[in-house]
């Protein structure tokens, strides 16, 4: 079921398998002032979870925030029909069957513009990452950019996450600095991320930071900061 975050703010972890490897992705909610849901990152939901979300407001947005991060979102599109289904550039090629997508761009729709800002985390055209800043919460969410695998992992999962360096603390992993193709690029949207001034930091893989967020992203991007 949903867990509470902050105020108007909920999260839904989701365990599975990849190559042996333990891992759960999370999914956020946010409700509006006027009592619409954003999600972001859909996993399975449940007909309980359907139900809780159902009575937290009516679920308007589904966001498939990178080309990685996609698995669930048809399914939480048709749960949901009159929700707006929004997906990160290049995911329409990659998912034809997820009708009447729109496409995430730099800016933020003015749906939801007042609430909730966003960055496009550019070269790294692997994934096509969105990064999203809740105001009200001083929250930025984010998908796969930052990690920090916490917990009792199973042994291929903690050998992973400690040889990419998201074990001990929260960072970029050594997979996701291989793929950047543009280090400037993606140097300059750090420094927008940066720019907001938030206190909380959820991550798809897998500890939420509940307060003193923004110094550990600021270290996390620092392997690209300090040098473009």
């Amino acid at each position: 079921m949903l867990q509470p975050i902050a105020a108007n703010l909920w999260h839904l972890q989701h365990g599975f398998s990849a190559l042996g490897i333990g891992v759960t992705a999370r999914m956020t909610v946010v409700r509006f002032a006027d009592g619409r849901l954003w999600l972001h990152s859909p996993v399975p939901l449940s007909a309980p979870v359907r139900e809780q979300l159902a009575g937290l407001g009516e679920v308007a947005f589904i966001v498939a925030p990178n080309k990685v991060h996609h698995m669930f979102a048809g399914d939480a599109a048709r749960a949901f029909p009159n929700a707006v289904l929004y997906g990160a550039p290049g995911l329409a090629q990659k998912r034809p069957g997820l009708r009447n997508m729109q496409t995430l761009t730099p800016e933020a729709p003015p749906a939801w513009a007042a609430e909730i800002d966003q960055v496009f985390a550019a070269g790294f055209p692997f994934a096509n990452e969105t990064v999203f800043y809740h105001k009200a919460s001083r929250t930025v969410i984010m998908t796969d950019l930052c990690q920090w695998w916490t917990g009792d992992l199973n042994l291929p999962a903690r050998l992973y996450a400690g040889v990419t360096g998201v074990r001990a603390r929260l960072g970029v992993p050594r997979t996701i600095r291989a793929g950047v193709r543009d280090p400037a690029a993606f140097a300059a949207s750090a420094r927008k991320i940066l720019a907001w001034p938030f206190d909380r930091a959820i991550v798809a893989h897998d500890s939420i930071v509940d307060s003193g967020a923004h110094a550990q992203v600021e270290r996390a991007f620092a392997c690209f900061t300090d040098k473009y």
